[in-house]
């Protein structure tokens, strides 16, 4: 009877890296990866150059908002949106189409009103920032906040954040003459519950236009 050879065991030694995460500089020296049972360990030099490779894509971003100073370290693709939702928990302002496309995620980087989702973090640094959890005045709501209440502006309430915020700077911009250019300044801003009507009514009460 002819002797049986066992087959080769496959190696899965804890600490394997992807090709990803070691390209995105996340490696860990001594870390190892497999290939046809051959273990290849990852040097020091290696491991230098993925520490490098990390420092690379990641940089301290330094923000006020809504009156408070926060630093953080990001990816630097880390948009404003994640920034504000994951690391300081500001979770008011929503994550729609994460697209640009909706609305949802509009924030105030000082006077100005933006997409949070397509702003990168890195790009705001040193900026003052005001989501919808710095629009009231303590526990006094903000003219706009209140006119959505008083007129029912809102049904699910997902986009609710969003067009407060870009209601608020319409008006600051001056952009409220009528209801026709409201809607055309705040078109930018999607209500998937066909609010519109009465979210141009709230903006101009907070407008003082009724």
């Amino acid at each position: 009877m002819s002797e049986q050879i066992p087959a080769e065991s496959e190696q899965t030694p804890e600490g394997s890296v992807s090709r990803r995460t070691f390209v995105a500089g996340t490696a860990v020296v001594g870390a190892v990866a497999t290939a046809g049972g051959i273990a290849l360990v990852v040097d020091a030099d290696d491991a230098e150059s993925a520490a490098a490779a990390l420092s690379a894509t990641t940089g301290r971003v330094s923000l006020r908002v809504n009156g408070e100073q926060h630093t953080a370290t990001v990816d630097n693709r880390t948009s404003l949106l994640d920034l504000l939702r994951e690391q300081l928990g500001l979770t008011g302002t929503k994550k729609g189409c994460d697209h640009g496309a909706c609305g949802a995620c509009t924030v105030l980087v000082g006077d100005r009103r933006v997409n949070g989702c397509l702003t990168l973090a890195r790009k705001v640094d040193g900026a003052e920032v005001t989501t919808i959890e710095g629009l009231a005045d303590g526990d006094d709501l903000h003219p706009l906040q209140q006119a959505f209440i008083d007129h029912d502006a809102f049904q699910c309430g997902f986009c609710t954040a969003g067009q407060i915020m870009s209601g608020s700077a319409c008006i600051a911009e001056g952009h409220i003459g009528s209801p026709a250019e409201i809607r055309e300044w705040m078109s930018g801003n999607i209500c998937r519950c066909g609010a519109y009507t009465k979210i141009v009514t709230a903006v101009q009460q907070a407008a003082g236009r009724q």
